[in-house]
């Protein structure tokens, strides 16, 4: 199969050329390991090659509605059986799996030939990719700037025509943040639609999700048919449409209310693209017949950014203490700022996890309030262009005195100091926007309607009601159809 032919279909395409025997499975994952071995050394999107386990793959009898479309997982939390999900993390580089995933499980079940592991950052902590055990994964659209995180290696991975769909995950942005930046659909489900099993229940206590970053919305809907769906080991399970997810892909959306608002608390000066981004998106859906109108921010985005942080710092501190007892690691087997992040989580009180959890109720009733009135909440998804690789790195300054206040475990004076301020402002200063969906369990996504005048991307969220992904399905279908954005491909 010639490049050509192989990057101008998506996934479905794909699978369509193989079932009708144009082509065979090994001909189609062989395009794609070319194209990987040909760009990766730019990008740095794969970090973990499967071609064993891809051959292998190859001589079984696939089935399913991608059977022998090649793929790859996220390494991290897409555990697949004999081999390490590293999670970015030295201490866990080296540590293999004992079974597969469940959304590997229903991956594999759709025909999916996965041939690699993509770069994550250490325990998907940042909105940038740039691991110290894989080194920094790069944007396609500018070899200099991330492509985001966490989620990064894939989103880099199929902005470069290594695969047309990738597996991701979303804990505070990690799918909508790298569509973003890379010119691609990414769709973050509700809470508990797609299950976590078996090793973990909900991660980030529900706020995290599986999912894909892909160039077509037709194949992000497929594959939440592939994912979605109760599984044993969920706390429950939530209700979702009758018929597939793919039937409402050009569907008409029906005339929609959506308010729009770009400020926040965080970042109260949105860089001039990011504003430009939404009063574009906001005209082409007026012209597509939609009710848009500018709104106030329909909860408090600082208070927001601070419960989430209280509970991602508390999440940091549990993971670090529990791979250490797995692993037999000590501090050397994770870098600083994760350090950071559980020194400062675990000065953390019961009373005051607790309460910046019922604090998400808040923020639940305000956006609920909200779609009393709107069907879908419209922000820019970055506030900021991509930014440069190793734009946020610690300050070299200041790197040997955390290191002394850790081994110390002075984490009040790492405050002091002003480390959280600037973790707080570096990452997520320039995506504020998405935690929001993670926090209240709202699907949410990223649709990529604008490119600055650099050439780079900068998508538009989306966020809808629960239940509301057949909802953002039909509407991104409609944007797709009417500003298509699969031909917009860097120069790689």
């Amino acid at each position: 199969m010639d490049s050509t032919e192989y990057a101008s279909r998506d996934g479905l395409g794909l699978a369509e050329l193989i079932a009708a025997r144009h082509v065979t499975s090994a001909e189609v994952v062989e395009a794609a390991q070319r194209r990987a071995r040909e760009v990766n050394p730019r990008v740095n999107a794969i970090v973990r090659w499967m071609d064993d386990a891809a051959e292998a793959r190859l001589g079984e009898e696939l089935s399913g509605p991608f059977a022998g479309v090649p793929f790859l997982l996220k390494d991290l939390g897409q555990e697949y059986a004999g081999l390490p999900s590293s999670f970015g993390c030295r201490a866990l580089a080296s540590t293999p799996a004992v079974e597969h995933a469940t959304v590997v499980k229903r991956w594999l079940g759709a025909g999916l030939v996965v041939f690699g592991k993509t770069n994550t950052p250490e325990f998907g902590a940042k909105g940038v990719t740039e691991p110290e055990l894989f080194g920094a994964a790069r944007n396609p659209f500018d070899l200099a700037r991330t492509p985001g995180g966490s989620s990064g290696g894939s989103a880099a991975a199929v902005a470069a025509g290594v695969v047309p769909v990738a597996g991701a995950s979303d804990g505070g942005g990690s799918i909508r943040i790298p569509a973003g930046c890379c010119g691609l659909f990414g769709l973050k489900a509700g809470r508990g639609l797609i299950p976590h099993g078996p090793a973990m229940g909900e991660p980030l206590e529900g706020a995290a999700t599986d999912g894909v970053i892909s160039r077509s919305v037709r194949d992000s809907a497929a594959m939440l048919d592939v994912l979605a769906g109760p599984d044993a080991t969920m706390p429950y399970a939530p209700a979702r449409p009758e018929g597939p997810f793919l039937d409402e892909v050009g569907r008409e959306p029906g005339r929609l209310r959506i308010g729009f608002h770009v400020g926040s608390a965080i970042n109260p000066s949105p860089h001039t693209s990011a504003v430009t981004a939404v009063t574009e998106a906001a005209q082409l859906l007026e012209r597509l017949g939609h009710d848009v109108e500018p709104v106030q921010a329909p909860f408090d985005d600082g208070a927001l950014a601070r419960d989430f942080l209280t509970l991602w710092f508390t999440n940091a501190a549990h993971l670090v203490a529990r791979v250490k007892q797995l692993t037999g690691s000590d501090d050397d087997g994770f870098e600083q700022d994760t350090l950071i992040m559980a020194a400062l989580g675990a000065k953390v009180s019961g009373v005051e996890h607790v309460a910046a959890l019922e604090r998400r109720h808040e923020h639940v009733r305000g956006l609920a309030g909200f779609h009393e009135r709107y069907d879908l909440l419209l922000t820019p998804t970055l506030a900021e262009p991509p930014p440069l690789v190793g734009q946020f790195d610690t300050p070299r300054a200041l790197r040997p005195i955390a290191g002394a206040l850790l081994k110390a475990r002075a984490a009040g004076v790492l405050s002091r100091l002003g480390v959280v301020d600037r973790m707080i402002d570096e990452n997520l200063g320039w995506v504020p926007y998405t935690q929001l969906a993670n926090l209240t369990g709202r699907p949410a996504m990223s649709v990529p309607l604008h490119w600055t005048s650099a050439g780079l991307p900068l998508g538009v969220q989306f966020v809808a009601r629960p239940g509301g992904e057949a909802l953002l399905l039909r509407l991104a279908a409609q944007l797709e159809t009417a500003q298509p954005w699969a031909q917009r491909r860097p120069l790689l």
